[in-house]
């Protein structure tokens, strides 16, 4: 018997159970940070707060704009590109097409922090940029067949590495991961993406 791909098995759940595992996923991720902090980090408490630093002019510089410069380049391949370049299968769109406003908002915070905590706060605070950097995009297993989305994620995981690297403030790379998921997860749900091809 031929074994699933993820993308079928996606394409065969309804919307609560694509819910249900993306949070048991991500709560799994956010577990594997703090187990992961209690283990490396010398001091749990301390080392955390001091990678967690609300500066506004860090988070606009290093969190925002980077953020919108990804989100750019993104919307820029979509439209120039062909859809098989970045099509992943269609699991993003079965996730967010039919998600209220509220639960895409939830689910790519939840995402963004949970990613962020494991491979910037754990991961690269621990074994560096680069380690962590490249952990970040093989998580990602489904565009290793997909060039354009291998090569973006690369990009995408460097750049927001670089961000911690610079600033050391786990907020940052929430910031800009959070705004690249959900801009992009807005616009699967109302925009270009949410629509069958012509």
């Amino acid at each position: 018997m031929k074994r699933k791909s993820q993308s079928e098995l996606i394409m065969e759940m309804n919307d609560r159970e694509i819910t249900l595992q993306l949070v048991l996923t991500q709560l799994s991720i956010l577990i594997l940070a703090l187990i992961g902090s209690v283990f490396l980090f010398d001091a749990f408490w301390a080392d955390w707060s001091s990678q967690i630093d609300f500066h506004a002019s860090e988070l606009l510089v290093y969190g925002l704009i980077p953020g919108l410069m990804v989100l750019l380049i993104d919307l820029f391949l979509v439209y120039r590109l062909p859809r098989r370049m970045y099509d992943d299968g269609g699991i993003n769109i079965k996730v967010f097409k039919n998600r209220s406003s509220i639960s895409i908002i939830g689910i790519t915070l939840l995402v963004a922090v949970s990613e962020e905590m494991l491979f910037r706060g754990v991961l690269h605070a621990e074994f560096g940029y680069v380690v962590a950097s490249v952990l970040f995009a093989v998580m990602h297993i489904r565009y290793l067949t997909k060039i354009v989305l291998l090569i973006s994620v690369l990009f995408v995981s460097f750049f927001i590495g670089y961000m911690y690297e610079v600033t050391g403030n786990l907020l940052v790379t929430i910031l800009a991961h959070f705004l690249i998921d959900v801009v992009l997860a807005f616009w699967i749900r109302f925009g270009k993406w949410g629509e069958a091809d012509e």
